[in-house]
């Protein structure tokens, strides 16, 4: 690559335009990346950002407009055409593959071989030595004879990465690539960004993880509704100026109250040196590392663990043999997959009344027209969009489909929520209806258990949170004494 090839982008979209039916998902977007560049792309859910980059990786062709690749205009026909020309999208699901080794995963496609007249032989040594010296480029230095099954989630990144640098792609493309890691595997992933940037790589990073686009990106452009609305270099936005231009409203940061908290909710033993207990009108978080258990106490404290949990509920002792016995006792669990908490091929509307069909019954009838109304009044109360209670689930946002999880549960009338990274993998702006509903659900008298890997969501959402360390609380940290992200991280031991 020369010199003068730097200066040029090394991709270009102009007056991309793509619909969908009625439905414009891009409307004449221009939009470039530079090599040594780390160019964010923000925006709600619906804003273009998956079609922009899915035109760019050769899924869509679009409409109108031009696909411009180092210098050249490219019509993809598939994914294929555009790694040929030198883009990798290395997406959320990385695409490896497990039973095969750390070397066979970056070489496959392009497999070193010993030829002997018509015969080819893997060339094994070769594989591996190349898959050593493209690991090291990014300070991994694993036995690339391992299964990529034996890998953390942060290695797997690695090494789908590594492929991408093994097939001399010049452009990345990076799709919330910090969903599932924790901070110190962040701070690893940035390093690794930084470097292969330097070395001459255009990178195109999605998330919505605003604060990590405000430090790592040297350009951030925002769309909104299929439309760019801004595009800035570094130093020139912040978090706040990202939210106002994705969602058109000033940006709010939503602290928790000060609501007095009323009789116990939930209580069960930990195991560790503080017990669980949730009140009414109060929000405890569990903060732990992956691996920590906060999951696991979650898990039991909805029945959902193959040991009967005895919790009290109202100071009455219970015994939890299962989920429907936690259901029964008033308590909601809203898991961090989502597709653990829906039936993706049913409809909004038997999603929402899913938990609520023994309490509709007349005799051995469902009350339908009564189902009818409390599916109109959840979906406007908690603005379920499309307003479309016969679509599939499946079609909805994630934003979208996280409501109506909550809506299921305030159908039910729970007075316990049990949410688990209830904001993961959204928009800002559904982040901040989400946190809405949790006030008003403990307004109202509910009491919310929230586990997240985002403190900082902790720290302003929890009247207190409970630090997990191998399935065990170790502390138990106020909002009176002070909540914030350090305090949490030395808790948690990060």
């Amino acid at each position: 690559m020369t010199s003068a090839s730097l200066t040029a982008p090394a991709a270009r979209l102009q007056g991309i335009s793509k619909h969908f039916g009625v439905t414009f998902a891009l409307d004449d977007v221009d939009f470039d990346v530079g090599f040594r560049e780390i160019h964010a792309v923000v925006g709600e859910n619906g804003a273009g950002k998956s079609t922009l980059i899915r035109i760019l990786s050769g899924v869509h062709r679009p409409d109108r407009g031009q696909v411009v690749v180092d210098g050249v205009e490219r019509q993809f026909a598939s994914p294929r055409d555009a790694i040929a020309a030198g883009i990798v999208t290395i997406p959320q699901e990385l695409r490896l593959v497990p039973a095969l080794s750390i070397a066979e995963n970056i070489a496959l496609g392009d497999l070193p071989v010993h030829r002997f007249g018509p015969l080819a032989l893997l060339d094994r040594t070769r594989m591996d030595d190349d898959a050593r010296a493209i690991l090291a480029q990014l300070d991994f230095v694993p036995d690339v004879r391992r299964p990529v099954a034996d890998l953390s989630f942060a290695e797997r990144q690695l090494v789908a990465i590594g492929r991408a640098l093994h097939r001399q792609c010049r452009i990345f493309i990076l799709d919330e690539p910090t969903a599932a890691l924790e901070q110190h595997e962040i701070e690893r992933l940035f390093a690794v960004l930084s470097r292969i940037k330097e070395r001459g790589t255009a990178i195109i990073y999605i998330s919505h993880e605003l604060d990590e686009v405000v430090a790592i990106a040297d350009r951030c452009t925002v769309l909104r509704d299929g439309r760019v609305v801004t595009t800035s270099r570094r130093g020139a936005f912040s978090v706040g100026d990202l939210v106002s231009a994705m969602t058109g409203r000033a940006h709010e940061t939503a602290d928790a109250g000060s609501l007095a908290a009323g009789a116990a909710l939930l209580e069960a033993d930990s195991g560790g040196q503080h017990p669980i207990r949730v009140r009414a009108g109060e929000t405890i978080g569990l903060a732990g590392l992956l691996g920590s258990g906060t999951d696991i106490l979650m898990r039991r404290l909805f029945g959902a663990v193959r040991t009967a949990a005895p919790i009290r509920v109202k100071s009455r002792p219970r015994l939890l043999r299962g989920p429907a016995d936690a259901i029964a006792a008033g308590i909601g669990f809203v898991p961090g997959e989502r597709a653990l908490g829906l039936v993706l091929n049913q409809s909004v509307r038997d999603n929402i009344l899913l938990a609520s069909l023994d309490q509709m019954r007349r005799g051995i009838v469902i009350d339908r027209a009564a189902g009818e109304r409390i599916v109109a009044e959840l979906m406007d109360l908690l603005d379920i969009r499309p307003r479309r209670p016969a679509l599939p689930v499946s079609a909805l946002s994630g934003g979208n489909q996280q409501k109506v999880i909550l809506a299921k549960w305030l159908a039910r009338r729970v007075e316990v929520l049990l949410l688990e990274e209830p904001t993961q993998g959204i928009d800002v702006g559904a982040k901040a209806q989400i946190h809405g509903l949790i006030r008003d659900f403990i307004h109202r008298g509910g009491g919310t258990l929230i586990a997240s890997s985002d403190l900082t969501e902790l720290a302003r959402l929890c009247d207190a949170v409970l630090a997990v360390r191998y399935g065990s609380i170790v502390a138990r940290l106020e909002r009176a004494d002070g909540l914030d992200e350090p305090k949490l991280r030395a808790a948690i031991g990060a």
